[in-house]
């Protein structure tokens, strides 16, 4: 079974990083929900607050299959801060294990100089940050083992499109049909 890192930041947005949580325990597949900072409590973007499961200090990134960044601000900017984040992304990019960000965060994979090349989308005004990227305007873009996305409304698609990386489409037709997504 895949096992997938979501790093969580204050000032997240919601919507993106727990749609994706929500999709992948549908799909029955493991997810960690990793703040970067010294505690569990995470408040987004819009003041929900809501436990991570590890602090980015007690994770196992050994232990994933891929790691996902959701967006929002002023999270994307604490994401692009954290030393920790960049070196996961790095890392993971390097052995060809699943990157994912969403709305803002694609710029995080950027600066870290994994887009190099690659098709990325992101959300409007912030293409100057795929720094390398042959930037994309679909709402969901995968090239090889790196995902994104535009934002908020593309967040159920995201998630799928995360699924569909490890699973196969009957895996993803179950949870649309369950989501009574079109």
């Amino acid at each position: 079974m895949s096992k997938i890192g979501i790093f969580m930041a204050d000032g997240c947005e919601e919507i993106e990083g727990l749609t994706v949580v929500d999709i992948m325990r549908r799909a029955d597949m493991e997810i960690e929900m990793i703040s970067i900072t010294d505690h569990r409590e995470v408040t987004g973007s819009h003041d929900i607050t809501f436990k991570a499961d590890v602090t980015a200090d007690e994770a196992d990134y050994d232990s994933y299959d891929g790691i996902v960044l959701p967006g929002g601000m002023p999270g994307t900017l604490k994401l692009g801060a954290s030393g920790k984040v960049n070196e996961v992304v790095r890392r993971f990019a390097e052995q060809k294990k699943l990157v994912a960000a969403i709305c803002a965060a694609p710029g995080v994979l950027g600066a870290a100089g994994i887009l190099e090349g690659k098709d990325a989308a992101c959300h409007p005004g912030h293409e100057d940050k795929l720094t390398g990227a042959n930037v994309r305007f679909e709402a969901v873009v995968r090239d090889n083992n790196i995902i994104t996305s535009r934002g908020m409304g593309t967040a159920i698609a995201f998630a799928l499109a995360i699924v569909r990386y490890f699973a196969d489409d009957a895996a993803v037709e179950k949870i649309k049909s369950g989501l009574v997504y079109a």
